[in-house]
């Protein structure tokens, strides 16, 4: 009788043979793609510009634990009035927990430190333009599978910490390129300026981004399900624009703790300290939370409409040529 009740009870399917006869399995899709795409690794392109001696290069190193500009020349005052705005592109591989990040940096060097500044934006906008035309004949040529992506996904943009908001060059330049790359304005070396002055300032270049009608990178609104921490990070995030930052690639002694930081004879100021500027949240915004917005943006958004355009103009040709030779062979009859 035992036996009998053992056998029909091993017929019975168990729970788990019920339940995996109920999944379907495109659940896993998500760990798919996220195999997918660590294999394949990923790419950002980050252009930084601002005059000289505001902390460019010194903050990307700092965002990226990396050191871009090692073998760079520092020019003096006589070769930095001359020269005319360059363009360097920097590419180094970073690996963490086994994820890949192609980092290509693009550095602007002699923005803004000419007498006559004139139009000196047109070399990074051409560049930017460039960069959407190589990617739109990769798109359209027949090789598709292996393009790669040199779109300029962000532009930091350094505004001096002296003076009372925005320069005239500041506005022009963030102007020119507000529809072509997410622009994300910083204040420069906040370790100038009281927590007070940095408030003050946060506002008159709000104030001054509204006025001129100057379109920034906007954070996306926070879905209704999501947690209240992360809802409470994204307020803090865009309540912090534009970001008052400072950049150390020097580690000190702080409190007993080794930290990334400035000695000053007052004190030392904590790259990392929330408290001392706003890098944390910048390096938040850009790399762990909104990466991938970003270049949503560039590819949806900006090139879309640089894609647009281009097939417009080629449709006009087209139909100016058509129409030119059909006027020809009316003329001919």
């Amino acid at each position: 009788m035992l036996d009998r009740n053992a056998e029909a009870e091993s017929e019975q399917p168990t729970q788990t043979q019920q339940s995996e006869k109920e999944y379907v399995g495109f659940a896993t899709l998500p760990n798919q793609l996220h195999r997918k795409s660590v294999k394949k690794g990923f790419d950002f392109t980050l252009l930084v510009a601002g005059e000289s001696g505001l902390g460019k290069s010194t903050l990307v190193n700092s965002l990226f634990l990396t050191d871009l500009h090692k073998d760079r020349k520092l020019l003096n005052a006589e070769e930095r009035i001359s020269q005319t705005v360059e363009i360097t592109k920097h590419t180094v591989d970073i690996e963490e927990k086994g994820v890949k990040l192609k980092l290509t940096i693009v550095d602007t060097p002699g923005f803004g430190d000419a007498v006559n500044n004139t139009a000196c934006w047109r070399p990074i906008t051409d560049y930017i333009d460039q960069q959407f035309e190589q990617y739109f004949r990769d798109e359209s040529g027949l090789n598709r599978k292996n393009i790669q992506d040199n779109r300029v996904h962000c532009c930091l943009y350094f505004i001096p910490p002296f003076g009372h908001g925005l320069h005239p060059v500041d506005i022009e330049f963030m102007k020119a390129l507000q529809d072509k790359v997410n622009v994300v304005p910083l204040i420069a070396k906040a370790d100038c300026l009281t927590p007070f002055e940095i408030k003050k300032l946060k506002e008159r270049v709000r104030e001054e981004i509204d006025k001129y009608g100057i379109k920034i990178y906007q954070f996306p609104h926070c879905d209704s399900d999501e947690d209240e921490e992360f809802k409470q990070q994204d307020k803090e995030l865009k309540e912090s624009t534009p970001f008052a930052v400072i950049g150390s690639n020097t580690v000190v002694e702080a409190r007993g703790h080794r930290v990334r930081g400035r000695v000053y004879p007052w004190g030392i100021v904590e790259v990392e300290n929330p408290s001392h500027c706003d890098f944390v949240k910048l390096r938040t915004m850009l790399i762990r939370t909104h990466m991938h917005d970003l270049k949503d943006i560039t590819s949806d958004c900006h090139y879309e409409n640089y894609r647009a355009q281009c097939i417009q103009n080629m449709t006009r040709c087209e139909h100016d040529k058509t129409y030119t030779w059909s006027q020809k062979k009316v003329n001919y009859e």
